[in-house]
């Protein structure tokens, strides 16, 4: 008959002349941390804090009324006021209804193409749109090699686009040479924000050399990824300098599709600040 004790204690009888033998503590191996990233740095901003025109040293312009590749209406101005502007704070971006070098509308399309261009990196853009019929604001981004590649090759990241006629409805999509719009393959979704002309919203991307998440406040709501669509440049271009553009259209091939109503201008796209981490 063997007799059974408990491990905590191994020890015989107390007439037994064996040695006690005590529990010795369990070691375990040393586990290997997770690998944490390096916290992003800003490396771009503007907060817009000096009344007047948009800082010249960040921000160009899209000048004319050619229709832009989508039928708009509006002729996009430079240098003038009353279609760009900071203000209390705010980047203002303002449509008017006014006749100007042969079109009834003006607006403004401010860019960062020959100011700053960025690889990689989350950005972030807390803005308030515009509402009504016939508007369609837009924050995006297209990359640097346009004036070569031409578009679609060249790569587009809508980080938001709303039209008015779709109150409440944000998009983020991206365009390339095998998925875009004009082949009806572009990759997007879209998402409510039933406040996003009452209140200002964070529409931000956050771009990798894998992925593209697309999110307001935070909240992801499309991702794009290399794995899925594919490695050649006509998939996925976006692996080069990109540059960042702002602007409200009036009408167009999808911000006109309800027609334009002709009583609601001026309409204003206020943008509280930009800014970029890496």
């Amino acid at each position: 008959m063997k007799l059974l004790v408990p491990i905590t204690v191994f020890a015989l009888l107390t007439t037994s002349r064996l040695p006690v033998f005590l529990p010795v503590a369990s070691q375990k191996a040393p586990v290997a941390s997770e690998p944490v990233a390096a916290p992003r740095k800003l490396v771009w901003s503007d907060e817009f804090t000096t009344d007047g025109v948009p800082d010249p040293a960040k921000w160009g312009y899209d000048v004319g009324g050619n229709g832009w590749g989508n039928k708009e209406l509006q002729y996009y101005t430079k240098d003038r006021k009353e279609n760009a502007r900071v203000e209390n704070g705010h980047l203002i971006i303002e449509a008017h209804k006014e006749a100007f070098q042969g079109r009834d509308y003006t607006s403004a399309r401010l860019l960062t193409k020959n100011t700053a261009t960025w690889m990689y990196g989350r950005f972030e853009i807390k803005a308030k749109l515009p509402s009504g019929v016939g508007t369609w604001p837009a924050i995006w981004m297209l990359g640097k090699n346009i004036a070569t590649a031409g578009w679609p090759l060249s790569g587009e990241i809508d980080i938001m686009e709303h039209v008015g006629f779709d109150q409440g409805v944000v998009h983020g999509t991206i365009h390339s040479e095998a998925y875009n719009h004009v082949r009806k393959t572009e990759k997007g979704k879209h998402t409510s924000v039933p406040t996003a002309s009452t209140e200002f919203h964070v529409y931000s991307i956050d771009w990798t050399a894998e992925q593209i998440d697309f999110a307001v406040d935070g909240q992801v709501y499309n991702s794009v990824t290399k794995a899925a669509l594919g490695k050649t440049e006509a998939q996925w271009p976006f692996d080069q300098p990109f540059y960042l553009i702002m602007n409200i259209a009036v009408g167009g091939g999808w911000g006109g599709q309800k027609g334009v109503d002709e009583t609601i201008w001026p309409r204003r796209m206020e943008v509280d600040y930009v800014r970029i981490y890496q």
